[in-house]
């Protein structure tokens, strides 16, 4: 045998634990509309995954993780272009939901964690070891924290994501997370505990604070529950305002992605998130921007500092320690530990 394929065969069998069966039965398919994606999409068994890249050729890339069905979904303009299975994370190891941003590509990385383990195609989503990679896909949630992908379908993510691309992890795999108070801003600190958090004052309306990171992809998130939107700079929280929402009775999470049209104007467009496909590349209606009322020094600063490609969630989940109901992570990161899972 050539030492080329004993290296795959070596690096597959270290993957995981028995999973060498997996690989050997994932299968991936290729689609050349968006009917036939979702026709495909709607019928995948562990390890399968369909990619179809010609339906959106250009634009911002958006991948959403639904620990729920242990799927994993990859737009770009806001099109649907690839759907594929996964394992999150076990009880015990439960991978976080939240607004992530790629910190690190490897297409050869090795855990410093546990034993120098092959994750092929890492896209490393925190400092203290969630990411994305290749590894084993028994059809429910096995991995240590990590979101694993089919091994083919890894190569072709990791060439098609660029660093600081956006990454949603949202739903419920097993049982729930127990998060520290403060809802979907808990950030972690070095030791596994609350980092520090800082809801607005009585009396403030908002705050904005660019230095704190000075660089890189914006992700705004909105809630409902609390009639808040947070922005999020490198994961970093750099802007916080109270906010008024419209009376929609739409509790559902809705992705957003800010990108250019023909003439060069900025435009925002849906994500077709699980639940909402039917959204999928649609543009925002400018007049449901006008009925969001929020501080117009607050506006004025984040419409100046996003750029194409950063992204807006809208989501149910609380961002204040006082509220109540799910909540949803979003970590920094500023992480100490650079543990890989």
């Amino acid at each position: 045998m050539k030492p080329a394929i004993l290296s795959t065969v070596a690096t597959l069998l270290l993957l995981a634990p028995g999973a060498m069966w997996q690989f050997a039965a994932a299968q991936g398919a290729k689609a050349s509309s968006a009917v036939e994606l979702a026709q495909k999409a709607d019928s995948l068994k562990p390890g399968e995954w369909v990619w179809a890249p010609e339906i959106s050729r250009s634009g911002p890339v958006t991948v959403y993780v639904d620990l729920t069905r242990q799927l994993a979904t990859v737009y770009r303009n806001g099109v649907r272009i690839g759907v594929t299975t996964v394992s999150t994370g076990k009880p015990g190891h439960e991978t976080p939901s939240g607004v992530f941003t790629i910190l690190q590509k490897d297409a050869k990385h090795r855990s410093s964690k546990y034993n120098s383990a092959p994750m092929p195609f890492q896209e490393r989503l925190t400092w203290d070891g969630v990411a994305l990679h290749a590894g084993g896909l028994p059809g429910y949630p096995e991995s240590h924290g990590c979101i694993h992908l089919p091994y083919a379908f890894a190569r072709l993510l990791f060439g098609t994501t660029e660093m600081h691309g956006t990454v949603v992890v949202a739903g419920r795999a097993g049982a729930q997370v127990r998060m520290a108070p403060a809802g979907v801003l808990a950030p972690i600190d070095t030791a596994g505990g609350s980092a520090a958090h800082a809801p607005l004052p009585e009396g403030e309306d908002w705050r904005w604070t660019p230095e704190r990171s000075p660089g890189g992809p914006i992700a705004v998130v909105i809630s409902r529950a609390d009639q808040r939107a947070v922005v999020l700079r490198n994961g970093v929280e750099i802007g916080r305002a109270r906010i008024t929402l419209p009376a929609t009775g739409d509790s559902a999470t809705h992705a957003l992605t800010l990108t250019k049209d023909a003439q060069g104007r900025s435009q925002w467009i849906y994500t077709g998130v699980p639940g909402h496909a039917d959204e999928a590349g649609q543009t925002l209606d400018s007049t449901m921007l006008d009925r969001v009322r929020l501080p117009k020094p607050f506006h004025d600063a984040v419409l100046a500092a996003m750029q194409s490609g950063d992204t807006v969630l809208v989501t149910q989940a609380p961002v204040t320690a006082q509220s109540t109901g799910a909540h949803l992570a979003v970590f920094s990161d500023d992480m100490a530990s650079q543990q890989a899972r």
